[in-house]
């Protein structure tokens, strides 16, 4: 249990280090000189080296444990990469330095969902996944007023140099305190990334995967990126505003998260929680796509909505771990996380560009009209894919064999 509180607490931080760019707008852009379009390309490169990450990382998972894992490259690409940012001078720097951060926050959570999966009974599975992502979102609230007040009061450069030195605690601590789980029988046969394609041969995922791709991209992007300047161009937010704002947005996905876990468990269901949460945030980010100027408080209304519902990634990634054999899972789940977060990465690149092409400084309320309509279609089309997939019910999946496949479960 001590391993997984110190996993947590990284997990804590990498939720930290993926939205604080959010908060941070005013003084990148007032410092370093750094434009929207570099912001965007700051952020995507997070998510996009975290999600191509995944591949390695399921294969280290399989083949050495969550432990060296996720120490290793926390310590050593988490710390480094704050460590760059805090003496960032220039906007390339900053880059680099999220890349570096990416990478070493990338096996965090794929490395609990190992031990979940290996020690815990399945069924409860996304309850633990969903608890684990609710106690991480803790990091979301901290990147939001406490990390606007700590910049305010030292400095946003001392603010990330604690970070790092902090990463580099909790990296210890995880290559302390946790416990690696007994190597499963085939594994020696599949460690490489032919593992890889051994899942997605896997056609009960190919209903799933699109969904997978843009699902947490949502609320992840705009609470990571676009929450901060959509406030401040058109509502004229200060740095305050935004912080409270952006911390109830953040609140909210921790809660959501929470509220995830039971639900597949109490209806038999992970399929249709996912189809439910996924339809309200559409009409979320409908909402503002139509009426992008309304008043602060029916916008932070939606902005909270579409954090609390974009979070059942522990219930979705439940579903997905139904159908894949038990010496597979390190892979299996990390490649849902390549899509996951490799979707983060995709849609802050194509919203910079959506947003860029059609937002006109003069009247700014357009532009995040279109960029909100996005993020709309973009959940929408997937989801209707994911109506064609078949469920897996909690109470009728097996257990893990420490002696090879579990037998497939009863899916209706």
């Amino acid at each position: 249990m001590a391993g997984i509180v110190a996993l947590c607490a990284a997990y804590v931080l990498s939720q930290l280090y993926r939205s604080f760019l959010a908060v941070l707008t005013p003084a990148m852009v007032d410092q370093l000189g750094m434009s929207y379009g570099q912001l965007s390309v700051a952020s995507g490169m997070w998510f996009g080296v975290f999600a191509l990450m995944q591949f390695s990382v399921g294969v280290w998972l399989d083949r050495h444990g969550p432990r060296r894992t996720s120490a290793w490259l926390l310590a050593v690409c988490g710390g480094g990469g704050a460590a760059l940012f805090a003496s960032a001078q220039a906007p390339w720097m900053v880059v680099v330095a999220m890349a570096l951060i990416g990478a070493g926050c990338a096996p965090v959570l794929m490395a609990s969902y190992v031990l979940f999966a290996r020690n815990f009974d399945p069924a409860r599975f996304a309850l633990l996944a969903s608890v684990f992502i609710g106690f991480g979102n803790l990091g979301n609230i901290l990147s939001a007023a406490p990390l606007a007040a700590a910049s305010e009061a030292i400095g946003w450069r001392a603010v990330v140099a604690g970070l790092a030195a902090l990463t580099l605690a909790i990296a210890g601590a995880i290559a302390m305190l946790v416990r690696d789980p007994e190597r499963l029988e085939g594994a020696a046969q599949s460690d490489g990334y032919g593992g890889f394609v051994t899942v997605m041969r896997i056609r009960a995922l190919w209903f799933i995967m699109p969904l997978v791709l843009v699902y947490y991209a949502s609320a992840g992007g705009i609470r990571g990126l676009w929450a901060g300047p959509y406030l401040a161009d058109v509502h004229g937010a200060d740095a305050l505003l935004i912080g409270n704002v952006t911390l109830a947005m953040a609140l909210a996905m921790a809660l959501g998260s929470f509220a995830y876990g039971p639900l597949d468990t109490l209806f038999n269901t992970r399929k249709w929680v996912i189809v439910g949460g996924a339809a309200v945030m559409i009409v979320a980010l409908s909402v503002l796509a139509i009426a992008p100027r309304a008043d602060i408080w029916p916008v932070t209304a939606a902005l909270i909505v579409i954090g609390a519902t974009g979070v059942g990634y522990g219930v979705i990634t439940a579903h997905a771990k139904a159908s894949m054999p038990p010496h597979l899972i390190g892979r299996g789940v990390t490649l849902m996380n390549f899509f996951s977060i490799g979707g983060v990465s995709l849609m802050q690149l194509l919203s910079g560009w959506v947003l860029t092409a059609n937002l006109d400084p003069a009247a700014p309320a357009g532009g995040y009209r279109t960029l909100f309509a996005f993020y709309a279609m973009a959940v929408a089309v997937p989801l209707v894919i994911y109506l064609f997939s078949r469920d897996a019910r909690p109470k009728a999946e097996p257990a893990l064999s420490a002696a090879g496949p579990a037998t497939a479960p009863n899916r209706q």
